[in-house]
């Protein structure tokens, strides 16, 4: 193997911090002394002085690099090809390295030697400019005089980066948050908040608190932060969205990706060392952005593990309604409304609000919505779901949104798109397989264990007007029916609690048809109310009250088509065997997109 080094890539890595994998030899190699760690002797840490031939330069060694060291792996000598590496710029305009990951091309005991004549980059710099500026550790490539944490070279560097005994001053100059690793000890950001829970507490075996998280943006990227404790009570109410400000002396330590979009291998945690101050609007905090985007594309989600945290743009092709759901959780009901969204990669994907923002959202005329922190799902085909911590934006002033909005006026509105999330088979899920009623039938769904789910298209051609409603307990985490105690109270068993009054529930049977086949079909609350076209208390009011207005409210529901979504499961009752079709959901047909669909369809026969 040839001994050829990257010659220059010392100097270029002090002038700028950037060089893709440069190829250097490893000349010194020196253990750090437990007070040069300022108190982090329980982990061993590495300096190392690095040639390209031209110039040498000291560095340190991530942790994650000392079993090379121990197992006599990484010796002197040694060819080096540098992987991974930050150079950290520090306030006194220097720069450090940190080596993360390496691969040794050729070991010292084959090498033997230094190769070439490196000079000191410190003495190179010093010769040039008579004595003033020294990059990336200026007085790390010769040995210490002063002794400061131990003999060897270097001790201007082990004060600069493990050691010292707090921050002192803010630096004037903040270093960029992706040049942040657990391996530094001082450092301040500069950067705006671009997004902040609320407060949230947990209560377990292991006892009580609190936390709230950030997400923190500037120019060279983003990182999530989370406080706990009494770091909640002491900065939460200080800090605002969208306000800039400087962040110094927190923990940093690899971040979990289960719960954040953000792209960084590091989230930081405040601590009681943490200083937070306010910075001033100025030109250059002015090219902050408020939120930094990272966007998937719509085709991209099919290629994403499920629960996987991405960025999202699209337009905003149909709105559904809102719904209400009861979760197993917490027995409450939950509104949520869904949404498509289409891309320039010509393809669909539902996005699911919930709570509030479900119920809020009316933005008609296909806007385009920009969600940061959207959950993947795997529910049918691919789905998409904001979250508490997610960041939703309407219209975003941004070049993406532009670009997008462009598109979709002058061609994505007359193309037809594909749906990633019609692409499931039964079982398992509320899954969205088209099929005809014979199909459900011929193709024996609902026999496994689990209920199988799937879409059609039919016409409600009757409702079972008889016991199509009862009356339930009115508390809001309770559905269940009561009994009338003849003193005009009722009594639910579920609560045990007595109630003056009560809400009427909607169960209907309705009988639906396609070309194929007929299927009677159990409609709960939501979807009765749909198809119905009311609400269950005027349709409870009116049953005792107005006869003929209660029988026009199923009359004119009759005879409607719908796209269904369907559960499917057989089960026993009287000791036979029947198929139960539960209606999941029932939305009225849009006969332009169906078009499109059927159009789809016809293709992908001529194509088979």
């Amino acid at each position: 193997m040839s001994n050829s080094l990257t010659g220059g890539a010392i100097k270029e890595l002090a002038d700028s911090g950037n060089y893709t994998k440069p190829v250097v030899q490893l000349l010194a190699l020196k253990k750090l002394s437990a007070n040069t760690c300022s108190g982090n002797g329980t982990t061993d840490r590495y300096r190392v002085l690095l040639s390209d031939g031209v110039h040498s330069n000291p560095a340190m060694l991530g942790v994650q690099l000392n079993k090379l060291v121990e197992d006599n792996a990484l010796e002197l000598f040694s060819v080096i090809q540098l992987d991974r590496f930050v150079c950290n710029p520090l306030p006194d305009n220097r720069r450090v390295m940190i080596v993360l990951e390496v691969s040794i091309l050729q070991p010292g005991s084959q090498v033997k030697n230094k190769i070439g004549n490196p000079i000191s980059l410190a003495q190179a710099n010093q010769q040039q400019k008579g004595g003033n500026a020294a990059p990336m550790g200026q007085n790390l490539g010769r040995p210490s005089s002063s002794g400061s944490g131990g003999s060897g070279y270097g001790g201007s560097f082990a004060n600069a980066m493990v050691g010292g005994s707090g921050m002192g001053s803010p630096p004037k100059k903040a270093q960029p948050i992706n040049s942040l690793t657990p391996y530094q000890n001082r450092w301040t950001i500069k950067a705006r908040i671009s997004n902040k829970s609320t407060i949230r507490t947990w209560s377990n075996s292991k006892g009580e608190g609190k936390l709230f998280s950030m997400d923190l943006v500037d120019t060279s990227g983003e990182i999530r932060c989370t406080a706990f404790r009494d770091q909640v009570d002491k900065f939460y109410d200080m800090l605002d969205i969208g306000k800039i400000y400087y962040v110094s002396k927190g923990t940093l330590k690899p971040a979990n990706k289960q719960y954040t979009s953000i792209q960084n291998d590091y989230e930081m945690v405040l601590n009681q060392e943490t200083t937070i101050s306010p910075a001033e609007e100025d030109a250059e905090t002015s090219a902050i952005p408020k939120i930094a985007y990272d966007f998937r594309t719509i085709a991209q989600l099919e290629e994403i593990a499920k629960d996987t945290m991405i960025d999202i743009i699209g337009v905003v092709k149909s709105t559904g309604d809102v719904t209400t759901i009861t979760t197993r959780a917490t027995n409450r009901e939950v509104s949520k409304r869904e949404l498509q969204l289409l891309d320039e990669t010509n393809k669909v994907v539902n996005l699911t609000l919930w709570g509030k923002e479900a119920e809020d959202f009316n933005h008609p005329d296909n806007p385009i919505l920009a969600v940061k922190g959207a959950r993947v799902s795997d529910f049918g085909g691919r789905s998409l779901s904001v979250l508490q911590s997610s960041l939703m934006e309407v219209n975003p002033d941004i070049p993406k949104a532009h670009q997008l909005k462009g598109w979709y006026d002058n061609e994505g509105c007359h193309q037809d798109a594909q749906s990633i999330s019609d692409q499931r088979g039964g079982g398992g899920g509320g899954g969205t397989n088209w099929l005809s009623l014979a199909e459900v039938r011929n193709q024996n769904l609902g026999q496994g264990e689990k209920a199988d789910y799937f879409t059609t298209k039919g016409t409600v051609i009757f409702l079972r007007k008889e016991n199509c409603m009862y009356m339930a307990c009115p508390s809001p985490d309770c559905n269940k029916k009561v009994l009338e105690n003849g003193d005009g109270t009722y009594r639910c068993e579920k609560c045990d609690k007595e109630h003056q009054t009560f809400k009427y529930r909607l169960l209907l049977s309705a009988n639906v048809a396609d070309a194929t086949e007929t299927q009677w079909v159990t409609c709960f609350q939501d979807t009765a109310e749909a198809i119905l076209g009311q609400k269950a208390d005027y349709i409870g009011n009116i049953r005792d009250q107005d006869e003929a207005a209660f029988n026009q409210v199923f009359q004119d529901a009759s005879f409607k088509p719908y796209i269904f979504k369907m559960r499917v499961k057989m089960e026993t009752y009287n000791d036979e065997a029947r198929l139960k079709c539960t209606c999941v959901n029932a939305q009225p047909l849009d006969y332009k997109e169906y078009s499109k669909k059927l159009i789809m369809d016809i293709r992908n026969l001529a194509q088979s």
